[in-house]
Formats: C-alpha cells, structure tokens, sequence
C-alpha cells in the first residue's frame, strides 16, 4: 500500500494540474494529506462510493499520462545518473581533481542537493 501511495504521490507532483479540480482535490486530501473516503466524502457532499469512483479514475488517468509521457521515469534515470556522476567524481584524490572537475561536482552537488529538497 505504501508504494503505491508513494507512486501516486510522484504522478501527481508530474501530473496533478492535467487532473480536474475534483480529482485533484480528493487525490490531495487522501493520499497526500490521510483523508479517509468519509472525510473526503463529507466535505464534498456526494457518497463514500463517488469519492471512490473519483480516485480510482483519478489514479488511472495519473498511470496513463506516464505511460504516455514517461516523466517521471525519465527524472528518475536523470536523477540516477546525476548521483553515480557526482559519486564517480567524488571518488578521485584531491590531487586528481582539476579546477574544472571541482566545478562539476559543484554543480552536480547543487542539483542533488535542489531535487532533496522539492
């Protein structure tokens, strides 16, 4: 159940603004902020089954956008190479490393230290 509120959790940070206001809003309230389907249910007016139904379309229409588009997969492998970059470089003796390696690591060090923290 974790991973795939974790998977759910990556497709919308890609695709949640491609979702209606509704879908958005109940897909947010139960798997980013723990709403059960009544919570969600009460504050929208409508049954514990259409808030079901919502999500479940919701999720299906998240799972087809990247198997379509491929973004979040494609920053996965990005982020992976950038880690095993930065760790290959990391790995030279400070005598190896010219001005311009350091550079590098630098920015590869930026960018994984701006992904931790999005």
């Amino acid at each position: 159940m974790l991973d795939k509120v974790l998977k759910i959790g990556v497709l919308f940070d890609f695709y949640g603004a491609l979702l209606t206001d509704k879908q958005r809003q109940c897909v947010e309230m139960h798997y980013l902020n723990d709403f059960s389907l009544a919570e969600i249910a009460l504050e929208f007016a409508v049954s514990r089954q259409a808030v079901h139904d919502i999500l479940k379309r919701a999720e299906q229409i998240l799972f087809e956008y990247e198997d379509k588009l491929g973004l979040a997969k494609r920053n996965q492998r990005q982020q992976h190479a950038i880690q095993e970059a930065y760790e290959l470089l990391n790995r030279l003796k400070p005598e190896e490393k010219l001005p311009e390696i350091k550079l590098v690591l630098d920015k590869l060090s930026g960018l994984l230290d701006n992904t931790k923290e999005a």
